[in-house]
């Protein structure tokens, strides 16, 4: 049975996500922007944690932490590059690295750009990867300390990946994103299909995350920047595509 994915809203645009086995009644949770909605949902369910998946250092995504632990002793996991700006963890891992949850091996992916030490965890079982800000639903996080070829390179791992994989990314930004992603492909039929569902699913206060791979390589512009009619619209024909890319990125900055 693949792990099932519960998408808990926090602060006021952050998403935290619980992956539960229900064969061993193991439960992971993939960041902690604040303790009480996390820990709401998972006495609504009757579930303990088990493993606690930290994605990057910034406060959104750790703010929660020592108080949900402080209720369930779960073992704390980031990234080893990050170590000393995360809270204690129980292990450090590098990518390559295997995690195990209800029998299921998680792989540790580096998708530094956003931030250096910046991890995503992929479920290729269950067809599911946690990206937090990394990649995004029709956009990809500030790049704060990596460079933008840096970033490209992540995003192109993850874009990689099996296509009917869900991407559980770490905010609910899709709206403006996609309000800017027509601005740099407005001719595009999945992307102009894609922010009318938008539209519909905001206007009634439903969440945008996850959403698909497939369907974030189709409408996403900063997994199609090696596209040429991408290059051509920004005047960047026959440029290399991490350069397209971080001409998006700096649009996006100035958006």
């Amino acid at each position: 049975m693949p792990l099932e994915i519960v998408t808990v809203p926090c602060l006021s645009d952050n998403y935290a996500f619980l992956a539960h086995d229900a064969a061993s009644g193991e439960t992971a949770l993939v960041d902690v922007p604040e303790a009480a909605p996390v820990l709401a949902a998972l006495e609504a369910r009757g579930w303990s944690l088990s493993h606690i998946l930290i994605t990057h250092h910034h406060w959104d995504h750790i703010g929660g932490l020592d108080e949900v632990r402080a209720a369930h002793p779960a073992r704390v996991i980031g990234a080893q590059a990050d170590q000393g700006r995360l809270p204690s963890l129980d292990q450090a891992v590098t990518e390559g690295d295997v995690l195990t949850i209800g029998g299921e091996p998680v792989h540790v992916i580096d998708v530094s750009g956003h931030t250096v030490g910046h991890v995503a965890y992929h479920a290729p079982a269950s067809q599911v990867v946690f990206t937090a800000d990394s990649l995004m639903a029709m956009g990809c996080g500030r790049v704060f300390e990596g460079t933008h070829a840096q970033m490209w390179q992540s995003l192109s791992k993850l874009a990689a990946l099996p296509a009917e994989t869900l991407v559980c990314s770490g905010h609910e930004y899709t709206a403006s994103n996609a309000r800017f992603a027509l601005t740099i492909e407005p001719d595009n039929p999945d992307l102009i299909s894609r922010v009318a569902d938008i539209d519909a699913a905001r206007a009634v206060g439903q969440p945008t995350v996850p959403s698909l791979l497939s369907l974030e390589c189709a409408t996403n512009p900063f997994l199609r920047a090696a596209d040429p009619g991408i290059a051509h619209n920004l005047n960047l024909s026959g440029a290399p595509a991490e350069d397209v890319f971080a001409e998006i990125r700096r649009r996006k900055d100035n958006f």
